[in-house]
């Protein structure tokens, strides 16, 4: 399915997403769980307040196609989100892959999580081979010029954060596992809670405000103890004014004996008035 046009552009002659492989025939491109909520905790909680959510696209082990003069070659991020692109391909169907040339939008930040075999190339530690791809680092760095490159140890916890100065990533010194990023409003760091039911720590993001954004399942949670607030509130209310009702009804009762009280005392002095030939009413 190659696109033809009269005037030849990368974007219009070469491969997209319906030709190329979604992933490598000897992989399977299953992550282990771990690999699974980590990156869905990422998704669920990157929320960029300066995009709407249609320019909002993420991925997890998603084959990503960066090079125009081989266009078989890509990397496979374990997380990525990209700001500025609609969030399905050509506004109306999931990507199979991404496809730099016919997205012309890199990645904004690229998120590795660490496992034995790939270690040395997350860190840039390996070596291009003669004829060979380039490296992970290579193409985040001086192809793709991704502006943050995110490397997490999930088995010791450790944050490192690569910001793109120049033409080349810098290691940031983090004072704290935190990352802010002021380009889209957002900051990545590690939240020690509980998440599809496992207490550890977590990779997440957090707003301007430095709150943890909150998953779907929290706002659920979160919408569920308001409504239930709003209607413990409603019944207290609804006590309250009840109480009032019979306040009033009490003191109204009150108020009639208390005048029926003092006529019958008006109506005895006037009856003892009278019995001493006195006529109340000239009083």
């Amino acid at each position: 399915m190659y696109q033809t046009e009269q005037s030849p552009t990368p974007k219009n002659v070469l491969p997209t997403m319906y030709d190329l492989p979604s992933e490598h025939p000897e992989d399977s491109g299953l992550p282990d769980l771990y690999h699974l909520w980590q990156s869905r905790c990422l998704e669920y909680t990157f929320r960029p307040s300066n995009y709407p959510i249609e320019l909002v696209f993420v991925a997890s082990d998603l084959n990503l196609y960066f090079d125009v003069r081989h266009t078989q070659w890509y990397k496979r991020p374990d997380w990525f989100g990209a700001v500025g692109v609609d969030r399905f391909y050509q506004t109306q169907e999931l990507r199979k892959s991404y496809v730099i040339w016919q997205e012309e939008v890199s990645p904004f930040v690229v998120v590795e999580l660490l496992s034995p075999g790939t270690e040395n190339e997350d860190l840039g530690q390996t070596v291009r081979g003669l004829g060979q791809p380039p490296t992970k680092w290579q193409v985040y760095e001086q192809i793709l010029r991704v502006p943050y490159y995110i490397v997490f140890d999930g088995a010791t916890n450790n944050l490192r954060a690569f910001v793109l100065t120049g033409d080349r990533y810098e290691e940031l010194i983090l004072a704290e596992p935190r990352v802010w990023m002021p380009e889209i409003e957002l900051g990545l760091g590690l939240w020690l809670g509980t998440f599809e039911g496992l207490e550890r720590s977590w990779l997440r993001w957090y707003d301007a405000n430095g709150s943890w954004v909150q998953t779907p399942t929290e706002q659920q949670r979160q919408q569920k103890e308001l409504a239930q607030q709003r209607t413990e509130q409603e019944r207290r209310q609804k006590e309250i004014a009840q109480q009032q009702t019979e306040q009033q009804r009490q003191q109204k009762e009150l108020a009639q004996q208390q005048a029926e009280q003092a006529q019958q005392r008006a109506e005895r002095l006037a009856e003892r008035l009278r019995a001493m030939g006195i006529d109340p009413d000239q009083l």
